[in-house]
């Protein structure tokens, strides 16, 4: 699956399957087949950052 181009669509997308019961960006990045780091630096520019104890990104 490609990763949205659309970052507003894509935080929702990746909140959703982490509160879904994937355990991490990593996790969700292995079964998609994107590169974590793409994923980072993505939702990085939109001012996003990962909240491990909350399991998202904000």
């Amino acid at each position: 699956m490609q990763m949205p181009q659309d970052g507003a669509i894509l935080l929702s997308m990746v909140n959703m399957k982490l509160r879904d019961g994937v355990s991490s960006p990593e996790e969700l990045c292995e079964q998609l087949g994107w590169d974590v780091s793409e994923l980072y630096k993505r939702l990085g520019a939109l001012g996003c950052t990962y909240d491990e104890e909350k399991n998202r990104f904000a």
